[in-house]
């Protein structure tokens, strides 16, 4: 099938095709001989699956680690199920900083609210300034952000 066909079938670009062949993700097609990309009918499975893994938080690197596995007739899957744990473990840790960082949030509103209950209309109430320098809940997601 050509790669036009490939990608309306996939739900992806033809750009993304190329992309993904030349990362490994997907074998190189054979040429027609116009010069058209011809791809075997296992490719559109072979492009559901990595748009399945790239749902759920797969790397397209970590994709081409576990593909490259298999190719080889290699069984990847608990590297495949490690990867997975490892991407819960970090999702768990960024929850809990989400949930640091908004009760920050809450605190620096209420103070801001009281702080411009006080002053007056015009007056400037330098919330900004009053962020501690390393405000609670904000420095883990800065380190992951590479904020």
């Amino acid at each position: 099938m050509r790669s036009g066909q490939l990608a309306r079938q996939s739900g992806v670009s033809t750009d993304t095709l190329r992309h993904y062949e030349r990362l490994g993700l997907l074998p190189q097609p054979q040429r027609t001989p116009g010069n058209y990309r011809e791809y075997p009918p296992t490719s559109q499975q072979r492009v559901e699956l990595i748009r399945r893994a790239l749902a759920i938080g797969f790397s397209l690197a970590e994709l081409k680690t576990v593909l490259a596995v298999r190719d080889k007739d290699g069984a990847p899957c608990r590297h495949v199920r490690n990867l997975l744990r490892a991407k819960i473990r970090d999702m768990s840790q960024q929850i809990g900083d989400l949930v640091s960082l908004r009760a920050e949030m809450n605190r620096l509103s209420r103070e801001w609210d009281k702080r411009l209950w006080r002053a007056k209309p015009g007056q400037v109430a330098r919330l900004l300034e009053s962020v501690p320098p390393e405000a609670r809940g904000t420095s883990t997601l800065r380190k992951k952000k590479g904020l």
